[in-house]
């Protein structure tokens, strides 16, 4: 039975989470960190179909994250038809190729290497799908009026990590790919003004041979402080 209780005129419903003894959360935590770990940014997709239930319990996932005063600052676009998929490509092909050939630092460029990127990107075009990922500054009220959002940044770089997650539990693969500047997917996809895009997510089934940088993620110590 769901208790129910009014707190200053606003309701609240009580909650209860999963409690696990000590030796049990060792080994849930341990075991989640192992699979999480497995995760990588990939670029080799293949064209095989995702059924589309996937992606809407994916984002519904996403949607679980929380965010300032509730306001879930958020709108996820969902691409699958090729001719915006290409459109979205040229246009980030363009963004992408000046940013290799001038607006990014040596540095950068340097700090890039190990990844070898591109301004090549044809897995905008090979993934069944992209999610782009749109924060919304502020909201549009029926009456033309505006009603601010808090902490959008934050609530919403909350949200796509737990896509992310999300994603790799479902057996997907993705990548957060960030052509700069990114306004011309306002204009592809008609957004209004109060959305400005965030992050371009292409999701699908990895290539048959799919391969990523071989890298290491920084151990505990350089991460963590305790005081």
């Amino acid at each position: 039975m769901t208790t129910t209780k009014i707190v200053h005129g606003h309701p609240f419903v009580a909650y209860r989470h999963e409690e696990y003894p000590a030796d049990e959360m060792v080994a849930r935590s341990k075991s989640f960190y192992e699979w999480l770990d497995q995760r990588r940014s990939v670029r080799d997709f293949s064209d095989r179909p995702v059924p589309l239930e996937v992606i809407h319990h994916l984002l519904q996932a996403a949607s679980t994250a929380p965010s300032g005063a509730h306001k879930q600052p958020w709108t996820f676009v969902v691409v699958s038809d090729p001719a915006i998929k290409k459109q979205i490509r040229e246009e980030a092909e363009k963004e992408e190729y000046e940013s290799y050939h001038g607006r990014m630092s040596e540095e950068w460029i340097e700090d890039l290497k190990p990844l070898q990127t591109d301004w090549s990107k044809p897995f905008l075009e090979t993934a069944p799908y992209l999610i782009v990922v749109f924060k919304k500054a502020y909201n549009l009220l029926p009456n033309g009026a505006t009603r601010n959002n808090y902490y959008v940044n934050e609530s919403i770089g909350i949200a796509c990590g737990f896509l992310l997650a999300a994603i790799h539990h479902a057996g997907l693969v993705a990548l957060t790919h960030t052509p700069s500047p990114m306004n011309f997917l306002s204009k592809i996809l008609d957004r209004p003004k109060n959305e400005r895009p965030y992050l371009l997510i292409p999701v699908g089934y990895g290539a048959a041979e799919t391969y990523v940088p071989k890298l290491k993620r920084k151990e505990l110590d350089e991460i963590v402080v305790h005081r």
